[in-house]
C-alpha cells in the first residue's frame, strides 16, 4: 500500500485542482489508466495509474486544490490486495498466543535506527504523514531551516506557519497542509533542507484515532452574558473544516476572526472564494453602522421606470488567466523591449498557397499562410541564432538553442495559451499545417499536453486574425524573441515601372529582448524573413 504522490505536472506549478475523478474508492485500475483529471494554471491535465492495484482512499474531493509532491490518493498494489484478502480469511481462525509476535517485532526500523513512528503515542496514534517540501522558488534545490515555529508534539492548524526557511532569494514561511500534531522534525535549525524531501511528519486530527481537543473534553465554563464558550468556538471553527476553500481565502478568514461556514460560497460546489469574504465583511461593517446609529450616507436618486441600481460583478482571476497575468507583468518589468515594425508583401504568398490548397486539402491538410511564415523563420533563425536563444536568470549567460519550435498564441475559453511546434525546421509545410491545426483545436478545447507547453524559442502572436495592424508584444519569457502578426490589406504600391499597383500588405511588430538584441540585429533578421515571404520560392534553396 503506498500513496500516489501528484508529480510536476508543468514548469512552476505548485498546485492544481481537482475537476474530476475517473475512478472511485474500491476500484481495481491497470497501469496508465486515467484516474484523475486535474486543472492547472495552463491545461487540463489527466493523471494515470503508476502501475495495477486497488485504489484504497481518495484524498481531495473534486473541486479542491491538490498540491504538487503531496498525496493525491492512496493505492495498493495487486500482489498486495490479494495478499490482504488472505490475511483477512486467517484473521478468522484463531491464533494461538505463541504465534503473536511483539508488536516491537512487527514494526519496521528506520535509517537512523528509530522505530517508525516512535515519536507518537502508541495507543489510539493514526498514521502519520510526512510533508514534503514543495518548490519554493525557480531552479530552488534547498534552502536552510531558520527557526521552527513549533516543536514535535505540539498541535497545529491548517495554514498555521510551521517553519521559517531561507533561499538564496528571500525568506519564506512555510504553513502546515491541514491540522493534526506534529511528530517529527526532520531537521535542526541552519541545517540545509532539499526540496521535494520530507521536512517534518505529522498526525492529521482525522485520523488521530478518536482523540478529543482539551476544549472538547473539559465542560465549558460559564461566562458573562453573550459571551459564546470556548467550547462553542472550537465547534464553530470546525464546522469551516470540510468547505472548500483556498489557502489564501482561509488565510483571510483568520486575519479577520471569521468563521469560514458563516460565509455563503458562490464558487463550485460552495467554494468559498475571496470576494465572498470581502462582500462577508463590507455587509457586517453596513450592519455595525447602522446598530450605532450613525447616519446612513444619502441614498442615491431612484432611477427612472423604476429601476433597480445594478451592482458590480466581481469575478476572480483564476487559471490560465491568473498565470498569464503574472508571466506578462514580470516579463514587462524584467526585459528591457526593442520594438520594430515593417511591412511585407505577401501577394506572391498568397498566389502560392492559393494553387497549393487544393492538393493539400485532397491529403487531409488545411493550409493556410502560418506554415509558410513558421518555415521561413525556422530557416531564418539558422543565419540569426540569437534570436532562437534564451539568457539565464543573471543574463550572464546566452543559451542558444538546438531546435526552433515556434510557439503560437492561441485565445482559448480559459485564457491566452502558447503551445509550440517541434523542430520546425525539419518538418514540411503540410507537416506544419497539421501541427498548426492539431494545437489550436487542443488549446481551444483545453486539453494541450504539458510537452506542448514546454520548451518554445520563439513566438507568433496572430493578432491579425481578429484585426489590428502595429502592436507592442510582451516576450513569452524565457524566449528573448516575439512578433505580432497585423491584419493582410489590399494597399496601393509603386511597381518597377512607377506604376500604381494593388498589393497585399501585412504588418508585423517584432519585440525583442534588448540586453542581448540590437536594432541592427532584429532589422536584418527580419529582412531576411520578409524576402522568403516576398518571393517565397528561394525558400527552396534552404530547405534540407
Amino acid at each position: 500500500m503506498s500513496d500516489f504522490i501528484l508529480p510536476d505536472i508543468g514548469e512552476g506549478i505548485v498546485e492544481c485542482e481537482l475537476v474530476k475523478w475517473l475512478v472511485s474508492e474500491g476500484d481495481v485500475i491497470e497501469e496508465d489508466q486515467p484516474v484523475a483529471e486535474v486543472m492547472t494554471d495552463k491545461a487540463l491535465v489527466e493523471i494515470p495509474a503508476p502501475y495495477k492495484g486497488r485504489v484504497t482512499k481518495l484524498y481531495h474531493q473534486e473541486g479542491e486544490i491538490a498540491k504538487v509532491h503531496a498525496p493525491l490518493f492512496e493505492l495498493v498494489a495487486e500482489d498486495e490486495a490479494d495478499a490482504g484478502s488472505a490475511g483477512k480469511e486467517s484473521e478468522s481462525k484463531p491464533a494461538p498466543a505463541a504465534a503473536v509476535a511483539p508488536e516491537a517485532a512487527s514494526r519496521a526500523t528506520e535509517p537512523d535506527g528509530k522505530l517508525q513512528g516512535e515519536s507518537a503515542p502508541a495507543a489510539g496514534s493514526g498514521a502519520t504523514e510526512d510533508f514534503i517540501l514543495p518548490d519554493i522558488g525557480e531552479g530552488i534545490i534547498e534552502c536552510e531551516v531558520v527557526e521552527w515555529r513549533v516543536a514535535e508534539g505540539d498541535e497545529i492548524e491548517e495554514d498555521q506557519p510551521v517553519v521559517d526557511v531561507m533561499t538564496d532569494k528571500a525568506m519564506v514561511e512555510i504553513t502546515a497542509p491541514k491540522a493534526g500534531r506534529v511528530t517529527r522534525l526532520y531537521y535542526q535549525q541552519q541545517e540545509i533542507a532539499k526540496v521535494h524531501e520530507p521536512l517534518f511528519a505529522f498526525e492529521p486530527r482525522d485520523q488521530a484515532g478518536g482523540e478529543t481537543t482539551p476544549a472538547a473534553a473539559k465542560p465549558a465554563p460559564e461566562t458573562a452574558a453573550g459571551q459564546a464558550p470556548k467550547a462553542d468556538r472550537s465547534q464553530a471553527a470546525a464546522r469551516g473544516k470540510g468547505i472548500p476553500a483556498s489557502p489564501a481565502v482561509r488565510r483571510l478568514v483568520r486575519e479577520h476572526e471569521l468563521n469560514l461556514a458563516d460565509v455563503p460560497g458562490s464558487g463550485k460546489d460552495g467554494r468559498v472564494l475571496k470576494a465572498d469574504i470581502l462582500a462577508h465583511l463590507d455587509e457586517g461593517a453596513r450592519t455595525a453602522t447602522a446598530e450605532e446609529g450613525t447616519e446612513a450616507p444619502a441614498r442615491p436618486a431612484a432611477r427612472r421606470g423604476g429601476e433597480t441600481p445594478r451592482e458590480v460583478r466581481v469575478e476572480p482571476i483564476r487559471g490560465v488567466k491568473a498565470a498569464m497575468a503574472k508571466h506578462m507583468a514580470t516579463a514587462a518589468a524584467t526585459i528591457p523591449h526593442f520594438i520594430y515594425s515593417e511591412e511585407i508583401d505577401v501577394t506572391d504568398l498568397l498566389a502560392l498557397r492559393a494553387r497549393l490548397k487544393p492538393e493539400a486539402e485532397q491529403r487531409g491538410s488545411r493550409l493556410t499562410l502560418m506554415p509558410f511564415i513558421m518555415k521561413a523563420m525556422a530557416l531564418a533563425v539558422q543565419e540569426y541564432p540569437v534570436l532562437n536563444s534564451r539568457l539565464n536568470e543573471d543574463a550572464s549567460e546566452i543559451h542558444y538553442q538546438p531546435e526552433c519550435n515556434i510557439g503560437m498564441a492561441v485565445d482559448s475559453k480559459a485564457g491566452l495559451i502558447v503551445p509550440n511546434i517541434k523542430g520546425v525546421e525539419r518538418l514540411t509545410l503540410l507537416g506544419i499545417a497539421d501541427e498548426v491545426a492539431r494545437l489550436t483545436e487542443a488549446a481551444r478545447s483545453g486539453r494541450v499536453s504539458q510537452e506542448d507547453l514546454k520548451g518554445g524559442t520563439i513566438t507568433i502572436s496572430n493578432i491579425g486574425a481578429l484585426g489590428g495592424t502595429y502592436a507592442a508584444p510582451i516576450i513569452n519569457a524565457p524566449e528573448v524573441a516575439i512578433v505580432a502578426l497585423g491584419r493582410t490589406q489590399a494597399l496601393p504600391r509603386f511597381d518597377a515601372n512607377g506604376q500604381v499597383v494593388q498589393r497585399s500588405i501585412m504588418t508585423v511588430s517584432w519585440a525583442g529582448d534588448h540586453r542581448i538584441i540590437d536594432g541592427g540585429t532584429i532589422a536584418r533578421f527580419c529582412n531576411l524573413w520578409k524576402g522568403y515571404l516576398e518571393s517565397p520560392q528561394t525558400m527552396l534553396l534552404q530547405m534540407g
